[in-house]
C-alpha cells in the first residue's frame, strides 16, 4: 500500500472552473463540456484573458461555474454580444456557450451572420435535441418522431420540417474557419471533443475567422431516461442524424489540428 502522502495527483479541478456545485440534472453532459472548455483554457494559459458569454438556457449560470470573466446575453444574442466584446477588446479570447434551443432557434440569425462575417470568436454549441430549461419542448434540432412536451406523438416532419443541422449550414459560409461536430457519449469521443475545443480556441488566437464546436449532449430528465440510457440514445439515434466529423477546416486551421 502506497502512503497517501506519496501518491501523485494526476486529476484535479481545472483552475478555469470554480468550486461551486452546478444546477445540472444527474447525467447531463453540460458538466463534461464545462470541464473540457476549462481544461483547454488552462492548457493554453488563457484563463486571465478570456471572456465567456452565456445566454438563456440550462447553461445560463455558466459564468458562475467558470473561473473567468463572463457576462449574460439576452436569449440567442450571445454571438452579437461576443462580436462587440471582441471588437472592443481584440486581445481577449471570447467564447459563447450555447444550447440548441438558444442558438438554433431564437439565435439562429445571430450565429449565421457572425459566421458569415468571420468574427474571430469561438462558439461551444451544446446540442441535446430538446429545450432543456423550459420544460422539454421540441427544438429545431429534435429528431424525427422524437417525443417532447410539445410533440407528444413525436416530431412530424411533414408539419415541422427536418432537424436543423447547424454545422453543415455554417460550413457553407466563407467567414467560417473551423466548424466540427463531436459527441460526449463515451470517453473516446470526449477526448476527441477536447482536442476540437483546443483547436477552435487556437483558430481564434490566430485570427483565422469564426470557429464552432458542436457537441452532441444528453438530457436524461426531459428525454425520460436514466443517464446510462441517455448515453446509449445519443449513439443509437443522434449520430445518424448528426454525423460526427469536420465540416469545415481551413488550411491554416488544419495545421493547428494536425
Amino acid at each position: 500500500m502506497i502512503p497517501a502522502a506519496e501518491l501523485e495527483r494526476v486529476y484535479e479541478r481545472p483552475e478555469s472552473l470554480t468550486a461551486l456545485h452546478t444546477n445540472y440534472c444527474p447525467g447531463c453532459t453540460h458538466g463534461v463540456a464545462h470541464r473540457l472548455v476549462a481544461e483547454a483554457l488552462d492548457e493554453l494559459e488563457l484563463r486571465e484573458q478570456t471572456i465567456l458569454v452565456a445566454p438563456v438556457g440550462c447553461a445560463v449560470f455558466a459564468y458562475e461555474y467558470f473561473n473567468l470573466d463572463g457576462c449574460e446575453a439576452a436569449h440567442g444574442r450571445a454571438p452579437a454580444m461576443a462580436t462587440g466584446i471582441k471588437r472592443l477588446l481584440p486581445d481577449r479570447t471570447v467564447l459563447t456557450y450555447q444550447g440548441d434551443g438558444d442558438l438554433a432557434s431564437i439565435g439562429i440569425a445571430e450565429i449565421i451572420h457572425a459566421a458569415a462575417r468571420g468574427e474571430p470568436i469561438t462558439t461551444i454549441f451544446v446540442n441535446n435535441a430538446i429545450y432543456g430549461m423550459t420544460g422539454g419542448q421540441m427544438a429545431p434540432t429534435s429528431l424525427p418522431n422524437q417525443r417532447t412536451t410539445s410533440s407528444p406523438s413525436g416530431r412530424d416532419v411533414a408539419l415541422t420540417g427536418q432537424p436543423l443541422r447547424v454545422s453543415e449550414m455554417l460550413a457553407t459560409l466563407p467567414g467560417a474557419a473551423y466548424i466540427v461536430r463531436r459527441s460526449l457519449h463515451d470517453p473516446a469521443n470526449i477526448r476527441k471533443a477536447k482536442k476540437a475545443i483546443l483547436t477552435a480556441i487556437q483558430v481564434q488566437q490566430r485570427g483565422l475567422g469564426f470557429s464552432m464546436v458542436e457537441l452532441l449532449s444528453t438530457c436524461p430528465t426531459n428525454w425520460g431516461m436514466t443517464p446510462a440510457e441517455a448515453l446509449t440514445w445519443v449513439k443509437d439515434h443522434m449520430l445518424s442524424i448528426y454525423p460526427l466529423g469536420d465540416y469545415k477546416v481551413s488550411d491554416a486551421a488544419r495545421e493547428l489540428s494536425a
